[in-house]
């Protein structure tokens, strides 16, 4: 598992991905809470701080409600992979965070997220803040202009798993297993490391 992990990390820094170091990988793999603390808002427009990451196991995704196949492709699984669980995994919350706020309001997000499972939250906000959210979980974002006007994002697509105390357990990786991703959401719903 570390080696994997580890290996995981050198891929993503030989992709150009250098502010994602051995130092954020030490600090943040376990023995203390991910990330840093945050005060959002969620899909139904009520506060949301770091608090909602504690007492639980959690799937976080970060993305954008006009991704045309990542996104949709990814929130789909969780909530397949949340339903496949049944009881074996009722204790696992999903969240949906924006890198994209200037267009994903509370309402955005609550009609993308409805649709899909009432177990994932929608957690947008202010852009400086969530942007800020994003860099403390160790998310790649960038806006790409269209030429047309408009823009999409680039980002992370992986799943963060963190543990009930809010620290980092696992990824699950964009295109991995359905059976790989149930067995690590099993293993963190039974409170281990995925």
């Amino acid at each position: 598992m570390m080696r994997s992990i580890l290996i995981g990390i050198l891929v993503l820094m030989a992709a150009g991905i250098g502010w994602l170091t051995f130092d954020w990988y030490r600090g943040h793999y376990g023995g203390e809470p991910y990330g840093a603390p945050f005060a959002l808002t969620d899909e139904k427009g009520a506060p949301i701080t770091e608090a909602a990451l504690r007492g639980h196991p959690s799937l976080v995704f970060f993305g954008y409600t006009n991704c045309p196949d990542v996104c949709p492709t990814t929130l789909f699984e969780m909530a397949g992979w949340l339903k496949t669980l049944g009881d074996d995994g009722k204790n696992l919350r999903g969240y949906f965070v924006t890198v994209d706020p200037e267009r994903d309001t509370p309402e955005v997000m609550k009609t993308y997220v409805s649709s899909l499972s009432d177990r994932i939250t929608g957690i947008t906000g202010d852009p400086d803040k969530v942007h800020a959210m994003a860099k403390a979980f160790g998310i790649y974002f960038r806006k790409v202009e269209t030429g047309d006007g408009n823009y999409s994002m680039d980002h992370t697509a992986s799943v963060l798993l963190l543990n009930a105390k809010g620290e980092f357990a696992g990824t699950i990786a964009y295109g991995e297993s359905a059976d790989t991703a149930i067995a690590k959401l099993k293993r963190l719903a039974a409170g281990g490391q995925a």
